[in-house]
């Protein structure tokens, strides 16, 4: 590996990365991907053994002092802050790539493209429209635009994963039959994992993971109360975090402010993440090396 070349950029770094990634999908359990949201994050998380990361759009949305869901970050900035997180880590990433950034399924395919060229071996695509009078796509429509997605990855040289997700839940729609007919018109368009975020009990969760073939990705939340080993005995395979990192993070940061600014007092400080602990996190994460004998293993 040249001196100046990162994880993002190395071909046989990123071909290393997205076979081990498509390899947990085929685990004998789930896996958790965690989603950071910047390059310190990353290391964070990386620190504690994690074999995969995913990004997440609204903890960047957030990070950039913009709301999430209003189309008000940029692909580029997407694929800047998923190739700072590769480079951080050195690990497998998928990103959010919301709905593929475009009109027309073409677009869609330019953004994987884009994806796979800034050091990404996955991606997940959404139905939704980012329109608050209709939030979710047509089927066909959004067929079409996962079939894109799963075509531009045929130009490929390494096995990038597409993610199709079915957001009727995440957007007010708790139709599941409809959800569930979404996922599996995308698993016959070629996506790798199917998506179906803010699944609201172990019921509908088993009703995903029975009615589709490929790997079932879920999301947690606050009142999806299930660990990792109740998820993987309704047939997950992949769990994701989502943006309650980053909501966690700014929770933290919200209820210190309003200490400061209520009663003027900084018992906060008593529950912060030690200044050397912090260092310390940081320093043995794993780092980007011009070395691929001493890269981290994905």
């Amino acid at each position: 590996m040249h001196p100046t070349t990162t994880p993002s950029t190395d071909p046989a770094a990123r071909l290393r990365r997205a076979v081990a990634f498509r390899a947990l999908h085929e685990g004998p359990g789930p896996f958790v991907v965690p989603n950071p949201w910047d390059a310190g994050t990353a290391r964070i998380l990386a620190s504690f053994g994690f074999a995969a990361l995913a990004t997440t759009g609204a903890g960047l949305a957030h990070s950039l002092g913009r709301p999430d869901g209003a189309n008000q970050v940029s692909r580029a900035e997407i694929l800047a802050n998923a190739t700072a997180i590769v480079d951080a880590t050195g690990l497998p990433v998928t990103a959010d790539l919301e709905s593929g950034f475009g009109e027309h399924p073409e677009d869609v395919a330019e953004t994987i493209r884009l994806a796979a060229a800034a050091g990404l071996v996955g991606g997940s695509v959404e139905d939704s429209t980012g329109r608050d009078e209709d939030p979710v796509r047509p089927l066909e429509e959004a067929v079409e635009r996962v079939a894109a997605a799963v075509e531009a990855v045929k130009g490929l040289d390494f096995p990038f994963t597409v993610t199709a997700r079915a957001e009727n839940f995440f957007q007010g729609r708790p139709d599941l039959d409809d959800t569930i007919r979404r996922l599996r018109a995308y698993e016959a368009a070629g996506a790798d994992v199917l998506y179906a975020p803010a699944l609201p009990d172990a019921d509908a969760v088993r009703a995903v993971c029975a009615a589709v073939e490929r790997p079932v990705n879920v999301l947690m939340t606050a009142a999806l109360k299930l660990s990792v080993a109740d998820l993987g005995a309704l047939g997950v395979r992949r769990v994701s975090t989502g943006s309650a990192l980053s909501r966690a993070a700014l929770g933290a940061l919200t209820r210190a402010a309003r200490e400061i600014t209520g009663t003027g007092t900084f018992g906060f400080v008593a529950d912060a993440l030690p200044y050397d602990e912090a260092n310390a996190l940081l320093a043995t994460a794993p780092a980007p090396s011009a070395d691929p004998e001493s890269e981290p293993a994905p």
